[in-house]
């Protein structure tokens, strides 16, 4: 090739430039050509990993991008582009669009986590941010949450990885509790075996840990009863509403009264004083 080139009478700076030139067009070709396959086989490679499709997604993209600037350096460097200057240019523009795209970048780099240890999975119910929902979708920018209510909340990933995290789900049982209060009259030996009974008759109250009964205060008007049984998660609103109904309904069949506040004033009546004896 050099050879050629001198034959066409160009001069050695010339020379030079050309041979630079197709050096830099061989490297970009190959180079793009390399990326491509380097980056399809990352993609299968996490694929087979069974890594999120969104992450899987991402981090291609990402690959890609930083192959594919490598090869602009290395393609620019080759065809006689000063590095120094460029490196110092890249680097400028690098720091303003990190600023400029701060919060951005924060959300971003949460999606990556929140996709790689996976706090919560689609459909999970969780408080995150602030906000109870079900999670509906998860991106690299924001996860969506479907409220009780039906409101859909667009939380930002920064302010969901930033707090703490609670899923209702991620161990499969839940525990609930139930404050009963009966009269100070009543048998209370009586009042938990009913309870027990309940407990024992609803088959979606779990038996492993095994529900308890506790007194919990002597209160103004009531002795207070602490209910606690543990339950499938999708059984926990259920159990727990249908138990309060069963308990007032027993109480009432065997006589225990469930009191309401009550205030108990007595007068005292006593002698007049003596100014009052006199003016009678």
């Amino acid at each position: 090739m050099h050879d050629y080139l001198k034959r066409l009478n160009l001069s050695e700076d010339a020379i030079t430039i050309i041979l630079n030139f197709a050096a830099a067009l061989v490297i970009l070709v190959v180079g793009l050509w390399a990326a491509k396959r380097i980056v399809n086989f990352l993609g299968r490679a996490m694929t087979r990993a069974s890594f999120d499709v969104t992450l899987v997604g991402f981090l291609r993209n990402l690959a890609h991008g930083g192959l594919v600037a490598m090869i602009i350096v290395a393609v620019l460097v080759k065809a006689g582009v000063p590095f120094a200057p460029m490196a110092a240019a890249l680097g400028a523009a690098s720091l303003a669009i990190g600023l400029s795209l701060q919060g951005s970048l924060s959300n971003l780099a949460w999606g990556v986590l929140l996709i790689l240890f996976r706090p919560f999975r689609v459909g999970d119910f969780i408080h995150a941010g602030g906000i109870d929902g079900t999670v509906e979708s998860i991106s690299l920018m924001h996860t969506t949450l479907v409220m009780p209510d039906n409101r859909e909340a667009v939380v930002p990933n920064a302010k969901i990885g930033g707090d703490a995290i609670i899923n209702f789900n991620r161990r499969g049982t839940r525990r609930f509790e139930l404050r009963v209060g009966i009269g100070y009259q009543d048998d209370i030996g009586k009042a938990m075996s009913i309870i027990d009974a309940l407990f024992q008759a609803d088959p979606r109250i779990l038996k492993d840990p095994a529900p308890g009964i506790y007194t919990e205060a002597l209160a103004d008007s009531s002795v207070n009863l602490l209910l606690r049984a543990h339950t499938q998660t999708a059984d926990i609103w259920a159990t727990q509403t249908d138990l309060l109904r069963k308990v007032k309904e027993q109480f009432d069949a065997h006589g225990i009264t469930i009191p309401f506040p009550q205030r108990e004033l007595r007068v005292v009546q006593g002698s007049l004083p003596p100014e009052s004896n006199a003016a009678a």
